[in-house]
């Protein structure tokens, strides 16, 4: 992990990692922190991610992940997002994701990591869950004893609603994994990355062929542009081999029962 990471300092934290592989033996990946001032502060951004692009583009064999230090780029700011809120609703560290994806995430050639879910215990909220009940009704669970609806209340009790709202915002913006800072947060964050046979059909549908325009959804329901959605299935399959693929008719509701952490 290489905090702070800036095009000044990453040259030195990148060359020992180079380093201390060497004198051990074996391969140390690398995971840089975007969490700097100069990352977020709008007169530095672009030419500071430009910088980080050109190192990670140049150790590639080593670098995983470029990850999003939300919770420093907020404390820049005197910002700290509320419970009921996700980091998209902070529209200072929303704007610097977007920039961050457009340069270090654009083709896919990078993965551009979530920032971390703060919390962990469930004090009374103020807004209702926008968790919707119908995936947990119509689940067709592992576990005939388990019930949707009571999964569901628990999700929303110990405050994991929120982090699946905002793991599902993370997917939508291009980014793929998330820090977690406590166990009960990793079966949510796995599950959601599970690709759908929904996505995982239409993404071999996409890669299939790379002549003609367009092709149907084995699902009826969309259109499957090979151009424009290559990239997009290509990223689909590389979720797919880490976090595996659901059967046909289940959802993230199935993962997370399977693995009773509910």
């Amino acid at each position: 992990m290489l905090p702070k990471f800036d095009p000044e300092g990453g040259v030195a934290a990148l060359a020992a990692v180079v380093r201390a592989s060497d004198r051990l033996g074996r391969l140390l990946w690398a995971m840089p922190v975007l969490e700097s001032p100069q990352v977020i502060f709008r007169e530095t951004r672009v030419q500071t991610l430009l910088g980080v692009r050109d190192l990670v583009d140049k150790h590639g064999d080593i670098v995983l992940a470029v990850r999003i230090g939300a919770t420093d780029l907020c404390g820049l700011f005197g910002l700290r997002r509320d419970r009921d809120l996700t980091i998209y609703d902070i529209a200072v560290v929303r704007d610097c994701i977007a920039d961050i994806v457009n340069v270090c995430g654009r083709g896919g050639e990078h993965v551009v990591s979530g920032p971390v879910w703060e919390y962990f215990a469930q004090p009374e909220r103020l807004f209702v869950s926008s968790l919707r009940v119908t995936p947990f009704e119509e689940a067709d669970l592992v576990d005939d004893s388990a019930d949707g609806a009571r999964m569901r209340s628990r999700l929303v009790s110990a405050d994991l609603d929120r982090l699946i709202r905002e793991v599902v915002l993370d997917k939508a913006n291009g980014l793929l994994g998330k820090t977690v800072i406590h166990p009960s947060h990793v079966p949510a964050v796995h599950a959601l990355h599970v690709a759908t046979h929904e996505e995982y059909t239409d993404a071999m549908t996409i890669l299939a062929d790379n002549v003609g325009g367009v092709r149907p959804s084995h699902y009826a329901n969309k259109m499957n542009e090979l151009r424009p959605h290559r990239t997009w299935a290509e990223g689909v399959l590389r979720r797919a081999r880490a976090f595996g693929v659901l059967r046909e008719g289940h959802t993230f509701v199935d993962v997370l029962a399977a693995t009773g952490a509910l």
